[in-house]
């Protein structure tokens, strides 16, 4: 294997003239530079990591830091991060730090602090947990990814908006007895599906029926939506026509709980998502479209950016989900709606 002694006598240069060009930690004309490259790419050279990192003291690696890695939002943003993190040369270490794990502790208050990182993309962090100040103190740049806070670059998109208009969609085909299914379980349920909540009661707000909001509490996943659902739509007393699911999995369990029950989608009952999830083809799924690799990819960049220029002011980037039409919602028919009265259809409020 070539190592960077055959690099600099192909290219005609002295050691550390070869190892500037290639890691770019000092002056080297433009010219010399190409012939360096050049003369490494004919040889099949591969700089160490180590050999970088004492050239820039930097580790050329980025931690990524996740609750989750078989969940299909978290696995997308995952492959995004690793993508872009190929095409720039760097390594990527993962901590799978499941919520309230020994192990998540031990990732937050141990490993990470080893710094063994040139910076952090941290993904579906929640404010109240005050994590993300922990990983502040720890003085490596930071980029969350959903979450997040004040003092720290974030990529997520609107879910007060994308709620908001996954509602406006309904209301736009007739639909004023719309429930929002999903989150609320737990003592400290999540900050997305809180922001998700608050753009559907928005928009009812808006729509001047605020007392025909609401909240149907589930798990977010499919079996809990259609554990939900299967309570939600048994009675048809209080049957709504419509349904704005915090995520698509919720909304997929929706559907089976409908179909079980006898209930035709779109014909009786409407379905919205959010996410886009790979399921929602499938269930040919109206939704809200995100596309967590991007966010993935835009979390890279910017993480890349603030490396570069630690000055560089922290930013907040909010991407707006894209309605995508589907087969599981249609114009209400108000002469066989299932809804007696408007008081019959409060349940619960949110919180």
């Amino acid at each position: 294997m070539a190592g960077i002694a055959d690099v600099a006598a192909r290219a005609g240069v002295s050691k550390a003239t070869a190892s500037r060009a290639l890691t770019g930690s000092g002056y080297v004309s433009d010219a010399t530079r190409q012939r360096v490259r050049e003369a490494a790419d004919a040889l099949g050279y591969v700089p160490s990591t180590s050999a970088v990192s004492l050239a820039t003291g930097r580790t050329q690696n980025v931690g990524v830091v996740m609750p989750y890695v078989n969940r299909w939002f978290f696995a997308e943003v995952l492959e995004g991060i690793q993508q872009a993190l190929l095409e720039e040369g760097m390594d990527l270490t993962l901590y799978d730090a499941k919520p309230g794990t020994p192990g998540r502790e031990r990732i937050f208050g141990d490993f990470l602090a080893r710094k063994r990182f040139d910076g952090l993309i941290a993904v579906g962090l929640e404010p109240q947990n005050h994590e993300l100040e922990q990983l502040l103190q720890i003085g490596r740049p930071i980029v969350s990814v959903v979450g997040g806070g004040a003092d720290a670059s974030l990529i997520a998109i609107d879910d007060d908006y994308a709620a908001r208009r996954a509602t406006e969609h309904l209301l736009g085909l007739g639909h004023t007895a719309i429930a929002f299914l999903g989150g609320g379980t737990g003592p400290h349920w999540a900050h997305v599906d809180r922001q998700r909540l608050s753009g559907y009661e928005s928009a009812m707000a808006e729509a001047g029926i605020v007392d025909r909001i609401r909240h149907v509490r589930s798990e977010v996943s499919l079996p809990g939506g259609y554990e939900s659902a299967v309570d939600l739509l048994g009675d048809p007393r209080r049957r709504p026509t419509a349904i704005v699911a915090v995520c698509d999995e919720v909304a997929v369990g929706a559907i089976i709980a409908a179909r079980r029950l006898g209930i035709h989608v779109p014909g009786d009952l409407s379905v919205v998502g959010i996410d886009d999830h790979e399921y929602a083809e499938m269930f040919s799924l109206t939704t809200l479209q995100q596309v967590p690799r991007e966010q993935g990819r835009a979390a890279v960049e910017m993480l890349l950016a603030h490396i570069a220029d630690p000055e560089r002011p922290v930013a907040n980037v909010q991407m707006h989900a894209r309605l995508i039409v589907r087969s599981t919602t249609s114009a209400v028919d108000a002469q066989s709606s299932a809804v007696l009265d408007a008081d019959l259809i409060r349940d619960s409020a949110p919180d």
